[in-house]
């Protein structure tokens, strides 16, 4: 009989876990959340976007949203502006502040990264790995269908 551990997709499974939680114990210390890092992370590369717009790209409510912006916008991460068009809508940018504790806080997480795919994968291994990368991402990025 197969062991359901030793199937591929379960495997594949695995490993994402077990790097997810590595790479997250190797945030520098006093970091932000995750949910805060993925909010800078997604204004960094889409520009300044609506508030509904930011929480359905995080797939977060718009009520966790609010809190995780209030700290942001406290710590100077983001700035928050009222729409010219529609004074209902909230538009939110990063700021030069909000993007370098993005950017210190991957760079942390990239070394650790860089030195174990140079220190235990063969050339070979990590061409298969980047060229897997894109496919997680895509995989990321998927919607069920609602019916």
């Amino acid at each position: 009989m197969r062991n359901p551990q030793d199937e591929p997709v379960t495997l594949l499974l695995r490993g994402i876990m077990s790097l997810s939680r590595r790479l997250r114990a190797e945030r520098p210390a006093g970091s932000l959340s995750l949910s805060s890092l993925g909010i800078l992370g997604t204004l960094h590369r889409q520009g300044t976007l609506v508030a509904t717009q930011l929480a359905i790209a995080e797939h977060l409510q718009p009520q966790s949203l609010t809190r995780l912006l209030v700290d942001l916008e406290r710590s100077s991460l983001i700035v928050r502006t009222r729409s010219e068009s529609d004074r209902r809508e909230i538009r939110i940018t990063i700021t030069a502040k909000g993007r370098k504790a993005l950017i210190d806080d991957i760079a942390a997480r990239r070394a650790w990264l860089e030195a174990a795919m140079g220190s235990m994968l063969t050339d070979r291994e990590r061409k298969a790995l980047l060229a897997a990368s894109l496919l997680l991402l895509k995989l990321a990025a998927h919607e069920p269908l609602v019916v």
